[in-house]
């Protein structure tokens, strides 16, 4: 038994996430099925009592998602870098904002903050972060579970090349298994924690 009078298993079971940092576009796409999907994450992170770590701006789908889990009342964190607050359009109004002096502090700090990661919609700003904060995890600076939710297709031409990245031997089959991908926010949210150890 441990301290807390629980019955030790043994094993490393899955610690509660306690915020997921959210990946996405500072614009809204073309269809509002991204708005859409957006929201509800933000929604249901806030509903989970998730906080949510994010890039700080007010526009486009990360607006979307802090207004969400703020509207839900939920904690939001931005990190935006000095040179971003205007363009990015910085929300004052999010729980706590972490401003940097570069992108590389901004993505280290969203790092730092955060249990599991999530990248929705985006460009290439998003694929950016995506893609690092994989790296980083296959290089182990990290060992905290990265997802991909592939709303309407959007990243189907993507996945398509990173298996094609795995034929070519260019990428290994367990680094590719390590970017869990779903079409469903809950059975996303389900992989990352149950893959997450605090």
């Amino acid at each position: 038994m441990n301290r807390d009078g629980k019955e030790e298993t043994g094993l490393n079971e899955p610690s509660q996430l306690k915020r997921v940092c959210v990946y996405c576009g500072s614009q809204d796409g073309q269809a509002a099925v991204y708005r859409e999907v957006a929201w509800a994450v933000g929604q249901r992170l806030a509903q989970q009592g998730i906080e949510v770590v994010y890039g700080g701006g007010h526009v486009g789908l990360m607006g979307v998602v802090a207004d969400a889990a703020l509207s839900a009342g939920g904690r939001v964190i931005g990190v935006i870098p000095e040179r971003l607050l205007e363009r990015e359009v910085a929300y004052r109004g999010v729980t706590e904002m972490y401003v940097t002096q570069t992108m590389h502090e901004r993505k280290a700090r969203m790092m730092e903050l955060s249990d599991a990661f999530v990248a929705l919609p985006g460009g290439i700003g998003t694929l950016d972060e995506l893609f690092e904060i994989w790296t980083w995890r296959q290089l182990g600076y990290h060992n905290k579970p990265v997802g991909l939710l592939n709303v309407a297709g959007y990243y189907d031409g993507l996945l398509g090349f990173l298996d094609r990245a795995v034929h070519e031997r260019f990428l290994t089959p367990d680094c590719r298994a390590l970017l869990m991908v779903e079409t469903d926010f809950e059975k996303l949210l389900a992989r990352l924690a149950a893959s997450f150890v605090r």
